[in-house]
């Protein structure tokens, strides 16, 4: 991951440990993801075992990994800084 912005120069990580915050997000969309999972198997399979429930889990999490760690990072950090238009258009940051 850039440090900074390479267009406006935002720096991507305002203070160290800034995205432990982003567990929580990740958090979310795991239990989100946990339950459509339950809803889905109870609805289209006769019964749900528990070795079937974690297979399923581990696949999908494990694919998904990459996508959720990305998202809940943008949704942390947009939090905290503003969005200002394209880069293009705004001022390049002091300090980049």
């Amino acid at each position: 991951m850039h440090k900074n912005c390479p267009k406006c120069g935002q720096t991507y990580e305002p203070e160290p440990g800034f995205y432990y915050g982003a567990m929580y997000v990740s958090f979310a969309f795991n239990v989100g993801i946990f339950l459509v999972l339950l809803f889905l198997l109870h609805h289209f399979v006769g019964e749900v075992t528990m070795g079937m429930m974690i297979g399923v889990i581990v696949v999908l999490m494990v694919g998904l990994l990459p996508i959720i760690f990305r998202l809940s990072r943008v949704i942390w950090i947009n939090f905290f800084i503003r969005y200002e238009g394209p880069a293009s258009r705004i001022p390049r940051k002091a300090g980049a």
